[in-house]
């Protein structure tokens, strides 16, 4: 048996998979997310090892725990895990959402530039990056910056506790700013940037890589035997693991607490504006990817100001109004990393009458998620990348009406996938290539993976939301300085 976990913002979320892909058995252990000032998003990463701790041992019950081979994660981006000497943490982990580093994003695009960020890393400047975290703590935290020796990701923290060696994967690594993409090794001008050694970052894998075993004491306290431990992957690349994503041209939309489109690329291709972000595969190759900071989490913001969490019957009745609404909504309450890059942009409602109902601004919130997941499909059009269907994973795709509005906002046929627990379900695959229950990746996809039901397009309503999209792509340009007095 293995297990993966999806290591989110919110919560940790665990899978016991056979080696035929079954779910033996699911857990989910919740965490607060900090928000000390306005924009600052930050977690206590002793939470995390909390979580796995009271996780695990509820996962297992009742199982076979002699079984478990292997454990892999899936885990949020970006995060900045700042460790001492001892290997102790030195202050809360600064979160892939946080937006506090606009400045210091600006001088890394500015300064050094973005062609030459390009250049060594294949990606530009965004706030979420670890590399603009690091600058900031050099200019706010000079203290903590100095005692810094190691510097981990939120699941590469997880996995040095679990078997005291530090790595990271590939596909994580890529969203440091700190990764020369294409040559998949630490970047030394960057690392000159940022005032960090090389030796301050941990050693690569390969996502499906074995890092080392389980540590005595973690087996002993969770009844287990000798367990090995992979590298893992990013959350986006371990969640196109879980929906089959690994050929080149496929595409997975995640409607989780932030949003991607994710493209699989046998080669290494860089987006001509920066406005996708391109980074290594789980798989060993390549992929590029948009990203939304709010996806998921708008409708749950949203249920929260309607004092419900009742999703299913706010949504029920909207279908009426698809492609017709005249409230439109810009998810844009974290800021925007892809295509806009602006920390600075908010959520808003437009359009709003005398008649507007709650219906359709729920309905709104949805499409405006959808609006900006096709921001990032049409950049990757324009790149001349060739998108005929997706795959759709992550809380928001348990909608049914999110997925039909998506096929008809994108008017691309939406795929379902058996498995929804793309995080952590990929996690658990990458966990059975490290044990060799299979030769590769793509193998285990293939093996693995099974589509449930796919949504396609309706023409009249495709036709309808394209019009709509016009509307929706002249907003954030009208709203720009706008953000930028607010």
């Amino acid at each position: 048996m293995y297990i993966g976990i999806d290591l989110g913002t919110s919560a940790v979320k665990l899978l016991l998979v056979n080696p035929e892909g079954k779910i033996l058995a699911s857990a989910a252990e919740r965490y607060p997310v900090m928000y000390p000032q306005s924009g600052w998003s930050e977690q206590d990463p002793e939470d995390w090892l909390k979580a796995i701790c009271r996780g695990i041992p509820r996962l297992l019950d009742g199982q076979d725990r002699t079984k478990v081979r292997g454990i892999a994660f899936g885990g949020q981006m970006h995060g900045l895990v700042a460790l001492d000497r001892d290997d102790r943490v030195l202050r809360p982990c600064i979160l892939w959402n946080d937006g506090r580093t606009e400045a210091e994003t600006a001088r890394l695009n500015e300064t050094v530039g973005k062609e030459r960020l390009s250049a060594l890393t294949a990606n530009v400047a965004f706030a979420g990056f670890t590399a603009p975290k690091l600058l900031w703590l050099r200019e706010h935290e000079r203290q903590n910056f100095n005692r810094m020796a190691k510097i981990m990701l939120p699941k590469d923290y997880l996995v040095y506790m679990l078997t005291g060696i530090h790595s990271t994967d590939y596909s994580d690594a890529s969203g440091t700013l700190l990764l020369d993409v294409e040559k998949r090794q630490w970047s030394a001008p960057m690392c000159e940037v940022c005032s960090v050694s090389p030796e301050s970052l941990p050693a690569l894998y390969e996502s499906y890589e074995p890092v080392g075993k389980l540590k005595a004491e973690y087996a002993k306290l969770w009844g287990l035997g000798e367990v090995t431990v992979a590298a893992g992957a990013g959350d986006n690349a371990a969640a196109a693991i879980g929906t089959g994503t690994v050929n080149h041209g496929d595409c997975n939309i995640s409607l989780g607490t932030s949003g991607t489109v994710f493209v699989a690329q046998d080669t290494f291709s860089v987006d001509g504006k920066n406005a996708l972000h391109s980074f290594c595969h789980a798989n060993g190759a390549y992929h590029l990817m948009g990203c939304i900071l709010s996806a998921a989490s708008c409708n749950t913001w949203w249920m929260h100001i309607l004092g419900t969490e009742d999703f299913d019957g706010e949504q029920a009745g909207a279908e009426e109004w698809l492609g017709k609404n005249r409230v439109y909504f810009l998810p844009y309450l974290m800021g925007e990393r892809s295509p806009h890059n602006d920390v600075n942009a908010r959520g808003a409602f437009i359009g709003l009458e005398p008649t507007t109902t709650r219906k359709q601004m729920t309905l709104a919130v949805m499409e405006g998620v959808a609006f900006a997941l096709r921001d990032c499909i049409e950049v990757a059009r324009s790149n001349g990348v060739q998108i005929e269907k997706t795959r759709v994973c992550g809380g928001g795709a348990k909608s049914e009406l999110w997925c039909r509005i998506l096929a008809n906002v994108c008017n691309l046929p939406v795929e379902r996938p058996k498995t929804e627990e793309g995080p952590a379900y990929g996690a658990a695959m990458l966990a059975m290539v490290a044990c060799g229950e299979y030769p590769d990746v793509r193998t285990a996809a293939e093996k693995l993976v099974r589509v449930k039901s796919s949504i396609l397009p309706d023409p009249e309503t495709a036709a309808r939301y394209r019009e709509r999209y016009k509307t929706f792509r002249a907003l954030y340009p009208a709203l720009r300085d706008v953000y930028r007095i607010l």
